[in-house]
């Protein structure tokens, strides 16, 4: 039997779930802020609990690499390499853009017509995190930050019908003015990793459990606080 762990701490949910031959068997989820430390591996725990399973029991690890929070893509690669390594078990890194667009497809979320998902990651301000998809889920554009106005996608909205769906559409739904265009407010999950996850697992295409880092898009940038500790 083919058993992955998924983990999706890319944004303000903490994410995980559990795939056995191609199906979602079991998941925890929690939307509480910066819980996703204290959470991940507790949810994992708890899911090997309930279907009565060991680490060695899995076939790999799938965990979300980007591009999203720092801190969560950090805290859900450490948790998964970790797992990977005490197992000797595979590690597969997931797409959050990817993860957006499975979603929409097993949720039923898809428009009539569609011809492009578009799937957006909360940057900061009016920016997001952003690639264009097909409603079969191939990617057609690089993944890139895009900061977004009324003309935005226009070329895609003239296509047909168009989904935009992740934690940064809500933002767009309010700029983005046009009969084509679908917007969906959520969070990736882990239950959407099901399908890239399970296909590389069966494709062989696996990460370097010492090397592998998120992919942030954007390097992290530190300041100085300009606050008088003393």
């Amino acid at each position: 039997m083919e058993r992955i762990i998924l983990i999706e701490t890319s944004t303000s949910l903490c994410s995980t779930a559990i795939v056995e031959d191609g199906e979602i068997v079991c998941s925890r989820l929690s939307e509480e802020p910066r819980a996703h430390a204290s959470m991940t591996a507790v949810f994992v725990d708890g899911m090997l609990k309930e279907r009565g399973l060991g680490m060695e029991d899995f076939n790999a690890v799938a965990v979300s690499k980007g591009p999203g929070s720092y801190t969560g893509l950090r805290v859900g690669v450490s948790t998964a390499k970790g797992l990977c390594f005490g197992a000797g078990i595979k590690l597969i890194s997931v797409g959050t853009l990817d993860t957006l667009v499975w979603q929409a497809i097993d949720e039923g979320l898809v428009p009539a017509g569609c011809r492009h998902i578009i799937p957006m990651i909360d940057a900061r301000r009016m920016e997001v995190y952003t690639g264009i998809f097909t409603p079969e889920g191939v990617q057609t554009s690089p993944t890139v930050s895009k900061v977004i106005d009324e003309n935005t996608f226009s070329e895609e909205l003239k296509d047909g019908p168009v989904l935009f769906i992740g934690d940064g559409a809500g933002k767009c739904e309010q700029v983005i003015r046009n009969g084509n265009a679908t917007f969906v407010q959520c969070c990736p999950k882990a239950s959407g990793m099901r399908r890239p996850a399970t296909a590389a697992l069966r494709e062989g295409r696996f990460e370097d459990v010492a090397y592998f880092e998120p992919y942030y898009l954007k390097e992290f940038v530190t300041t100085v606080s300009k606050k008088k500790l003393f």
